[in-house]
């Protein structure tokens, strides 16, 4: 039989009441005669009676057509569901007084689906309670910050078998979920973007479309027998050993050489919903106590302002150490910013919040409309059209240097100061327990402890220095006159230092090479800077190397890896230990 008649038995199959062909037309969105067509076969095939009930040799058809299990994806961030997901994973958040999660497990346990895995990974802790409450197996994904869900299925290969695979962020309006299935399938809905990549033809084939034609949306309910469950089993193998494929959804294991390996299922857009942002939440169950959000809370208070004012919120990228969402209000954008993992041990929000208060009048950062000095809230006016400075471009660069100097001229003074030794210990300190990944980092510190003394030699004015003076901070906003004006954003670890490390942390991050180091002082220097002052900004970059080496070793222990960026802030502290040495003539 094809997939139509299949599809149609099982709508007879699961009909509860006396059914006839035009209810079952209504059902499958088949036509009349369409209906009467696979009628006849299913009859010719002793499989259904004239009453459209299931004969004995039907049933002995299902016998092998059991679902065995259903597998539940939960382990990403759900980044777009911010700022909620500041406080809940996704697929615990409440609708209608159910959770996500917990409303899915009951539809499976309704139709005897008791064999049921979890793949977890963000906030994995809250979903414990499931294992006691439902008796789900949990299977974590430790690398769900670097890698999508194509590896948590893959964690879970062996059990590609009978069984659904699940998103945990759907909800459905009736249960989608059946006792038998006789074909393996994917869900779309009968709704068309252009986002999607597949599109469901009229004999439930998926084929895949290109870029700028509509698709199907696609919904990622999946049901997979155990003859497709091996073929994606091993596609799901062999895709995840690619890095490159990392940060791919699951889906593209779903063609093999242009052919899918599932059929499709199409579904009303109007029975299911995915859970993807605070608004959909909010449109789906305003009652929702997850809407009820620190941040949001905050929003309103400090705007004056009612929840629904706040319209259009989109995740910013992911920063090293906050997460930021950008959204509309009385037609007007903001930024909030949330603090990200760690961040309480890592930054002084009182200091910053100081910080803020002292430079307001010069309007050289980022328009600050709320801070918070204890939790690190923070709200600003988003700068329309602003770009991050590109440290290849030395035309930017010398602009970016000019306003470093600027505010260097300013001789701003704080009652905090950010003492760089003390700051490579304190970072040391926060990964008790876990020693260096760098096997030789005793020696590397030990050497860039030599410099200390150096460094301490020479005239140094102390002022407010930025700290964390690098590309990404330095914004050009345009102006209404054509030109761009120069904003240095992100204060939080500005403090009393000599502010020459601001060159020092600019290199840095930007990874320059010595050629390109030695070009950037001599722009800020504007040519004129001498050797001492160079060799100091040289120990500047094997001190601050080092210090963020640590940085990234300690936020690596709380799953977020910065991968080459951490591997040459390591080598500059090495590197750079050198040349200072070499050009004191201390070569060892």
């Amino acid at each position: 039989m094809n997939n139509i008649n299949k599809e149609v038995f099982l709508k007879i199959l699961n009909f509860d009441g006396n059914l006839t062909q035009r209810k079952l037309s209504e059902l499958t969105n088949l036509s009349l005669g369409k209906i009467n067509n696979v009628v006849g076969v299913l009859k010719n095939k002793n499989l259904i009676t004239s009453e459209l009930t299931i004969t004995e040799k039907g049933c002995d058809y299902l016998s092998e057509s059991k679902v065995h299990g259903a597998i539940i994806l939960a382990a990403g961030f759900g980044m777009r569901m911010v700022p909620i997901n500041t406080e809940i994973p996704k697929g615990l958040i409440e609708v209608r007084g159910e959770r996500l999660i917990e409303r899915l497990i009951n539809q499976l346990h309704a139709v005897n689906i008791f064999d049921i895995t979890i793949v977890v990974g963000f906030m994995k802790e809250k979903y414990e309670y499931l294992i006691d409450k439902f008796h789900v197996k949990l299977v974590v994904n430790d690398e769900y910050a670097e890698k999508n869900n194509l590896y948590s299925l893959a964690l879970v290969a062996d059990e590609l078998r009978n069984c659904y695979i699940v998103p945990c962020d759907l909800w459905f309006k009736e249960n989608p979920f059946r006792k038998f299935e006789l074909y393996s399938w994917y869900l779309v809905s009968n709704q068309k973007t252009y986002t999607s990549s597949v599109e469901i033809k009229n004999n439930l084939e998926l084929k895949q479309v290109g870029s700028k034609e509509f698709g199907n949306t696609m919904i990622g309910l999946t049901y997979c027998d155990n003859l497709t469950g091996s073929t994606l089993a091993s596609r799901l193998r062999s895709l995840i050993k690619d890095p490159a494929n990392n940060q791919y959804f699951w889906e593209i294991a779903l063609f093999q050489n242009k052919k899918c390996l599932f059929s499709g299922k199409e579904m009303d857009s109007k029975s299911v919903i995915e859970i993807d942002t605070f608004e959909q939440l909010r449109d789906l169950d305003e009652n929702s106590d997850n809407l009820n959000n620190d941040a949001i809370n905050t929003i309103t208070h400090e705007l004056k302002v009612k929840q629904s004012d706040i319209r259009e919120i989109k995740v910013l990228k992911k920063g090293m150490t906050n997460r930021s969402f950008l959204f509309k209000c009385e037609g007007k954008k903001y930024i909030m910013r949330i603090p990200g993992e760690g961040t309480d041990k890592l930054v002084n929000r009182r200091n910053e919040t100081e910080v803020y208060q002292k430079i307001q009048k010069y309007h050289i950062s980022d328009d600050v409309v709320y801070i918070n000095a204890f939790n690190g809230y923070k709200i600003t006016e988003f700068l329309t059209g602003a770009r991050n400075c590109d440290p290849q471009n030395f035309i930017e660069v010398k602009q970016c240097m000019d306003k470093l100097r600027e505010l260097h001229s300013l001789k701003v003074k704080v009652d905090h100061e950010f003492d760089l030794f003390k700051q490579i210990d304190f970072y040391e300190q926060l990964r008790v327990g876990f020693p260096s990944v760098y096997p030789d980092y005793e020696v590397t510190k030990k050497n860039v402890w030599k410099l200390k003394e150096y460094v301490e030699k020479q005239s140094i004015e102390k002022s407010l220095t930025h700290i964390d003076a690098v590309p990404d901070n330095f914004l050009f906003v345009p102006q209404s006159n054509g030109a761009e004006q120069i904003r240095l954003i992100d204060w939080e670890y500005a403090s009393m230092q000599d502010p020459h490390v601001d060159i020092a942390m600019f290199a840095i991050y930007s990874m320059y090479s010595k050629d390109n180091v030695d070009k950037l002082i001599d722009i800020y220097f504007e040519g004129k800077c001498s050797k001492t002052i160079r060799i100091k900004i040289y120990c500047y970059i094997a001190i601050c190397g080092l210090l963020w080496s640590n940085w990234c070793e300690y936020k690596f222990q709380l799953g977020v890896d910065f991968g080459e960026y951490s591997l040459c802030q390591y080598h500059y502290a090495k590197e750079y230990y050198q040349i200072v040495t070499g050009e004191l003539g201390l070569d060892e």
